[in-house]
């Protein structure tokens, strides 16, 4: 597509969470530090929320590739799942065979001597769920009775939650208030900021093989963080279609008017778009009209306050 044009080696702002682009600064270094402290050290149970496209999914599989060698670890990434096929689902995942036809109260066991026997090996067993708002109470209630599995010492199988902020919302039911209480820690992902986002820019650009001038002029970037209010899957869907729209007329670098071009072409940036834009004609009349009625006003009271203090005089 574009690639060549602009000399890059890969497609830099792709959907696709893929870990060789995680950027090891703001938010997101933050998040991964404490996620590392928390399981280290042995806690039960972790969350992290925040907004769609914030890139919780990238921090998730950042944390597997940086854990393979101390952890087993089930990823499941769609947990809207019944108590038993949760269960099901983590024995797979950690490559635990089990018979066809087998009641809850023998699988447990079996589950229960399989983590005992990973522990042994020197092996601990964690469980990242994506998307956990998504988790039924039910579901919720059997993955705190799994992390009841324990030595005198240690947790047989840690937990970490990965969900937007309606996850906070579901763990405030009473009959799970258990699993709540044993969350000892949690992070909350937050959109970047304007430097952020340029800085977030430019990685992924360097990553894909970007030299030289950088391809986004100043006043682009202006508008993309405008645009996108630092969400970083936005981010990502804007700059990717104005290399295109500029690819198109030809041009070296993308300025402005691609950017705006890009705004234009996706829903939810011109809705952001379109809501600066009025805020900023809101600020401009209330300094431009009111500014100036107030600015009259004042003076009027000026000199009203002055006449009086003449009087009294």
């Amino acid at each position: 597509m574009y690639l060549d044009h602009f000399g890059l080696t890969q497609m830099p702002f792709t959907l696709t969470p893929d870990t060789s682009f995680f950027m090891s600064r703001a938010g997101h270094q933050d998040a991964l530090n404490v996620l590392l402290v928390a399981l280290r050290s042995g806690e039960g149970f972790v969350k992290v929320t925040g907004e769609v496209g914030t890139g919780k999914t990238m921090l998730c599989r950042t944390l597997i590739n940086q854990l393979e060698d101390e952890f087993e670890v089930a990823y499941l990434p769609n947990p809207y799942l019944r108590p038993t096929t949760l269960l099901l689902s983590i024995a797979d995942e950690l490559n635990i065979d089990y018979p066809e036809r087998i009641g809850q109260h023998a699988f447990t066991r079996l589950l229960h001597q399989k983590l005992l026997n990973f522990h042994t090996a020197g092996r601990r067993v964690l469980v990242c769920l994506d998307e956990a708002q998504a988790i039924p109470i039910e579901t919720l209630e059997t993955l705190r009775l799994l992390t009841n599995l324990e030595t005198e010492k240690t947790k047989l199988i840690q937990v970490v939650l990965f969900g937007q902020p309606e996850l906070d919302e579901v763990l405030q039911n009473e009959s799970i208030r258990q699993l709540r209480q044993r969350i000892t820690f949690s992070y909350q992902l937050a959109p970047l900021s304007r430097v952020a986002s340029r800085a977030y820019v430019t990685h992924r650009l360097s990553v894909a093989g970007a030299r030289g001038v950088p391809l986004f002029s100043e006043r682009a970037i202006d508008t993309l963080f405008n645009a996108s209010r630092g969400i970083p899957r936005v981010i990502n869907i804007l700059a990717h279609k104005a290399l295109m729209v500029a690819f198109g007329e030809g041009a070296l670098r993308v300025e402005r008017k691609h950017l705006r071009a890009a705004v234009a072409d996706t829903v939810d940036a011109r809705r952001c778009h379109e809501q600066e834009a009025r805020a900023e004609r809101r600020r401009r009349w209330v300094f431009g009209g009111l500014g100036l009625a107030g600015l009259s006003a004042l003076l009027g009271l000026s000199i009203f306050f002055a006449d009086v203090m003449a009087v009294i005089q």
